[in-house]
């Protein structure tokens, strides 16, 4: 199986990242090799590849920096299957709660979507066809059955009463076939968009309920496909627009064109060669166990994690998945714990460590502008969605980055977050009034921000609150 991997290179790879992530090079540095390494794996010979393991790495910063962006633009980037998890989420072995290997089931569903995905998009096009092929018949059959009654020879129909009823009977097949030739052409063009068919869906009645695994507490549902279910799946009536019901059996078709049983068989595959974790605050389950009390069940989650990560086989509901070679993101801010903290062993298994910086007043003013999702673009975007123009002058952009700055030096530092708090104070009377006000254009200047914010901001005892 050909396994599909990004070609990109680290320094294009650390380029697009640049599109979204204003400075921490040494961090884009790590994953665009990290990524880059996938690549360089799969092109060896089969036999070669179970020698070379992931590096995995760990990310130490401050929150608010980019820890989590940087993993979810590289997901994006490496269309491989993908999923972020909070380390406090789990619980030892013996607790009630999330154990570790979850998080290989999770990825493994993860997985499952993506590719399932890809397939029906490879059999769209055939689908939209067959889709169109049911819709002429329907508003076809529906035309007959509408017709007046003297034009239908009951007599020889198979089936009068037939939901479906299937033409004149003795009609020229020519005639016929013309007739949906048009309706075919029409279709293409929209014409009957808002005509009101009647279509059988089919209802899952699928129940999803908690039970208590070996491991911990996990949600299991019943594959009626697969066992003599008390909760069989209905088909119900639904009249929908034409428009609506083309989605519907669009999506319908490319399912039934597509091997559920492959999608699972590749999906596992995808996971374990090319699958991605992001492993959220994990200094929150760091600390020396010398006392009682929840450090003892930190520990336990670090012994628990420690299998999954150095390589081991996991039952899922798609079948084993072994995480010798999924590549594993650990991230935390370490303020009240040491990287050190970890038990000797995790801290083997995340050999490279990367220091990401915290934000300055200069790198404020670049998330304000740079980014493609900047700040300032969002919110212009949005209020033109009202007839609203906002622009802002330069000094207006120095004065929100100083004010951020000043604001995380006196309260709780949370890196670029601050900006989202502030740019909502800023702009709250505008998002209020856009479509009521008569002034469709609105500049921002140091002046404005100064009058919005500057008693907030200086007034620590309320920006502590406010902002």
């Amino acid at each position: 199986m050909s396994l599909p991997i990004e070609e990109l290179t680290p320094r294009q790879i650390v380029t697009e990242l640049d599109r979204y992530i204003v400075g921490q090079a040494d961090a884009k540095r790590a994953v665009a090799v990290a990524l880059r390494n996938r690549y360089r794996r799969l092109k060896l010979p089969t036999a070669e590849r179970d020698d070379i393991l992931p590096k995995n790495i760990l990310m130490i910063g401050p929150t608010g920096v980019g820890k989590t962006e940087i993993a979810r633009r590289l997901a994006q980037l490496a269309r491989a299957p993908f999923i972020k998890v909070e380390a406090t989420k789990f619980t030892e072995v013996g607790y009630v709660g999330r154990d570790v290997e979850s998080m290989i089931r999770d990825l493994a569903a993860s997985a499952v979507r993506l590719v399932e995905k890809e397939k029906m998009e490879s059999v769209w096009p055939e689908a939209e066809r067959r889709a169109l092929e049911r819709i002429v018949e329907m508003i076809d059959d529906e035309f007959q059955r509408d017709a007046p009654q003297e034009e239908v020879d009951v007599e020889e129909a198979s089936d009068t009463f037939s939901p479906f009823y299937s033409g004149y009977v003795g009609e020229d097949p020519e005639k016929r076939a013309a007739r949906r030739e048009q309706l075919h052409k029409e279709l293409l063009e929209d014409l009957h968009d808002s005509r009101i068919l009647e279509i059988y869906v089919e209802e899952s009645s699928n129940p999803f309920f908690q039970v208590f695994t070996p491991g911990g507490m996990e949600e299991m549902g019943i594959d009626t496909n697969q066992l003599a279910s008390p909760f069989p799946s209905k088909h119900v009536a639904r009249k929908i627009t034409v428009k609506e019901a083309r989605e519907s059996l669009i999506e319908d078709e490319a399912r039934k064109m597509i091997d559920k049983s492959a999608i699972q068989r590749e999906a596992i595959v995808r996971a374990e060669q090319t699958g991605i974790i992001f492993l959220d605050e994990i200094d929150k389950v760091a600390g020396k166990s010398g006392s009682s009390g929840p450090d003892v069940s930190r520990e336990g989650v670090q012994r628990d994690l420690l299998p999954i990560i150095e390589g081991s086989t996991v039952a899922t509901k798609f079948g084993p998945c072994r995480t010798d070679h999924i590549l594993f993101i650990a991230a935390g801010a370490f303020h009240m714990s040491k990287p050190s903290d970890l038990i000797p062993e995790l801290q083997g298994r995340l050999p490279i460590r990367v220091q990401l910086d915290s934000l300055n007043e200069e790198d404020f003013r670049r998330i304000l502008f740079e980014p493609k999702n900047a700040l300032t673009r969002q919110y212009t975007r949005l209020l033109e969605m009202e007839g609203v123009r906002i622009t802002f002058s330069e000094d207006a952009l120095d004065t929100i980055a100083r004010y951020a700055t000043e604001v995380n030096s006196k309260t709780e530092n949370i890196g670029a977050r601050r900006l989202h708090t502030i740019m909502e104070r800023l702009l709250e009377d505008v998002l209020f009034e856009a479509p009521e006000i008569d002034r469709k254009e609105i500049r921002y200047t140091a002046e404005v921000v100064e009058r919005r914010l500057g008693k907030l901001v200086h007034d620590v005892a309320k920006s502590n609150v406010i902002l």
